[in-house]
This record gives structure tokens, sequence and C-alpha cells, in this order.
């Protein structure tokens, strides 16, 4: 069907969009290929270029940019929508009333893909983590697997390198799920809390209108017949026992086994990774040893340096607070903690209250949510000499040493999304661990 199309357009040229272009280019396709983006086309040929995409078969494709990026959708027959492209542009609704067929690469990934053994991670937070810790289980139990998805791996990269008996563990985001017709046959969904309910990122300002259209993307990943299991937290329990769920339901709850990884939520995603491994036959002896070596991603929490005696945490991933507050719970020590940021329409209440309980000195950066996180702290008894205000990181990790005593923790957890100052959450967390170290 994708492929029998003689006009298609890529909506947005990010990482996905990249993959599938080259795999239309490699396997011969004989449509026209145009791509809609808001940016110029100088821009995006150093993109293409630096992927290695050549002159000539830049020379095939076709434009829509800037201001015209998203008009006159209804040209094509197929659109492959980027994550960050929202479903509510007036250009996709426009085109979906001419019939015009709204997809994306994941999707073609999970309808084309020559193995049927995948296993699709989503959910709040933790999701990258539990998708690592399946990914290195079935390895360690011989089983040929492969990693991709919203990890920063894009599926089709090496799609046709994949056989119909390995497996697949691909990290899933809300945003590449809302529009699924087709789900994995093993579902997992990690927890829940109320996210990207505002537009934060300039350059991925997807957003879901309500906490209910956030949980319903969620839920694709097991509404289509393709899924045979779900494994959710038990924590979700009472809401999924409102949908209609056709599934083999396991519930998972947090498994307390010897582990490198710091924080008492991941707990859970350990959980996760048992229930899994379960359902696939692997022995306790393999997925305990692949748990028990295991230690935090990049920016989830990640141990950076232990400097006399003061141990720094990077979890610049953490961008909600909720996982902030998890953060926090997961330390007896006296906290340093850095936070602020974008907003994201979050509620900053039970944080405040966390860092009242859990924290000594508070570092503020710039954003457009920090003036209303302060405003939260200040009505707890948090004192007011023990809050510093950092107009960048360089000048937020300073603070932090002269305010640290031996036996502390200094973790940025910042409950905020990262764009202003930063690119992304990489780049804040990249300059954090370079000012702690250097």
């Amino acid at each position: 069907m994708y492929l029998h199309s003689q006009n298609i357009a890529l909506l947005g040229l990010g990482k996905e969009n990249l993959a599938l272009l080259h795999w239309l280019f490699k396997n011969k396709y004989q449509g026209q290929i145009t791509i809609c983006d808001f940016r110029q086309k100088e821009q995006l040929e150093v993109v293409l270029k630096n992927n290695k995409i050549s002159a000539d078969k830049i020379k095939k494709l076709k434009w829509r940019l800037q201001f015209s990026f998203n008009k006159n959708l209804f040209d094509f027959e197929i659109l492959f929508r980027s994550p960050g492209w929202s479903i509510h542009c007036p250009g996709i609704q426009e085109a979906l009333k001419h019939k015009v067929l709204l997809t994306s690469a994941m999707e073609f990934f999970l309808v084309a893909c020559p193995s049927k053994n995948i296993i699709g991670v989503t959910g709040s937070k933790g999701k990258g983590t539990t998708a690592s810790l399946i990914y290195e289980i079935l390895k360690k139990d011989g089983r040929k697997t492969w990693l991709a998805g919203n990890i920063g791996i894009a599926p089709f990269s090496f799609f046709d390198k994949i056989k119909k008996t390995d497996w697949l563990v691909l990290e899933l985001s809300s945003f590449q799920l809302e529009t699924l017709n087709i789900s994995p046959k093993y579902a997992v969904i990690t927890n829940l809390f109320k996210e990207h309910l505002a537009p934060a990122d300039p350059l991925n300002p997807n957003y879901h209108r309500s906490y209910q259209d956030y949980w319903q993307a969620k839920l694709q990943i097991t509404l289509h017949p393709n899924n045979k299991f779900l494994i959710i937290n038990n924590k979700l329990k009472h809401k999924i026992g409102l949908e209609k769920i056709n599934s083999k339901i396991v519930y998972f709850k947090a498994a307390n086994l010897p582990t490198g990884l710091k924080g008492k939520y991941n707990q859970e995603n350990i959980g996760a990774a048992v229930e899994i491994s379960k359902i696939l036959k692997i022995s306790a002896p393999i997925y305990k040893e692949v748990i028990n070596d295991f230690h935090n991603l990049e920016h989830r929490l990640e141990l950076v340096a232990n400097k006399n005696g003061v141990k720094y945490f990077d979890n610049s991933f953490s961008t909600t607070p909720e996982s902030t507050v998890l953060d926090l719970e997961s330390f007896n020590e006296p906290i340093i903690q850095i936070a602020g940021g974008a907003d994201k329409g979050a509620n900053f209440k039970k944080l405040a209250t966390t860092i009242a309980k859990k924290v000594k000195t508070l570092i503020l950066l710039p954003g457009e949510a920090t003036p209303r996180l302060l405003q939260e702290i200040q009505k707890t008894k948090f004192s007011k000499s023990h809050i510093f205000m950092a107009q960048d990181m360089k000048t937020a990790v300073m603070i932090a040493k002269k305010n640290t005593k031996k036996g502390d923790v200094v973790i940025l957890s910042t409950a905020c999304a990262s764009f202003g100052i930063f690119k992304n959450y990489k780049e804040r967390g990249d300059q954090f661990q370079y000012y702690v170290k250097k």
C-alpha cells in the first residue's frame, strides 16, 4: 500500500523520516517525495548531505518549506508524519477530509517488519530504561535483538537486516503512538504522569490537549488486534479497568532485586522487565544477572562524579514534577538540587512540599516555569536564604559546589523542560557533566 503510492510527503525531516528517506532511495522507490518542513531548503540540504544522501538524490526531491510547509497537504496520497508534528495541524485536518492517508515511519515499520516478535514500551517515565533492560535480557538469552524508537535509533536505519526470527524492542512516545493503527505483539506501559500538555519544545511543538488525550495516545500500544500481551504497572489497574482491552493483561509491581540502577522507582521498571521475561520463558538466572549488572542510562539519574565525598547525579531527563519527586525520595543524604526551566503546564505543589522536606539548597535555572515553581516553594517553610538563582549551568554548578559538604548529594533534576537556554535535555545534562568534571 505505502510503496504503491506515487506521491508522498514527509512531514518534518527528523531522525525517523530521514531513515525512511534513506530506505526509500535504497529500495528504488519510483514515486515523488516531497519534504514539508518549516526550515529553509539550505538548512535541510546540509542535514541531508550530513546523512550521506547524494546530490543526485536531493535533486529528485520536491520541497514545501517555511510558511508553506503545511499548506495544501491534500495534494499528496500519503503523509508520513514526524512525532513532533501535531495531528491537530490545520493542514493535516484538511488533508484528512480529502481522504489522504496519515501515517508515520513507525507505523509503516510495524506493518512491514519481517519479524512480529516486537515489544513496545511506553510510559511517562522509565520507558527508555525499561526498553534497554529488556533488550539486554533478550540478548543475554541468546536472541538476535534490535533496540530502536524514541531512544534515538530510527528502525528504518536497520530494516533490511531484520530476519523473521529476530526480536525488536521499541521505545514508543505518545506522539509516535497517537496515530498508530497497529500495535506491537507485546506492550509495556511503565507509568502515567501528566506530561506533554503544553507545547514546550520549539522544534517539536506537539502536545496533547488534555490528560485524557494523552492517556488515549498511550493506549494505542495495546488497542489493536496485533497486541497479545499488555504488561502494565499495577498502579494503573483502576485506569486500565475502564478500557476495552482484548489482550492478556499482566500487572507488574516493584521488584526488589539487586541492581546497579539508582532510584527507587527503577524497581518498578525492573518489575516490568521481570514480567516480560517470564512471558517469554527466559530463566530467572539470566534476567537476574542482567538486572544486577545494569546501570542508569545517560542523563537518567546517572552518577557523574564522586568528589571529596560529594556525589553528583544527572537526571536531565526528569522533566516533570512527578519524576523529580521520585528522584528526591530516592536519597537519604542532604540534597543540593538544580531545578527550573521551560513550562509544560505542570502542577508544582507536591514537588514544592517534597523539596521543603528533602532539599537543603535549591538552585533555580531560568525559564517560564521557574517563577511558578518558586511561588509554590515560597508557600512552604523552605528557607529563602537557601534558594539561589543561576543564569546558566556553569553558575548553577559553582553555587552547588560552594554549598556542599562531605556526604551531600548534588542532583540535576529540574522538573521542567530544557528549552530556552538549552537545545534539549541532552545539552543540559552534558553541560552539567562538563562543569562538574571541570
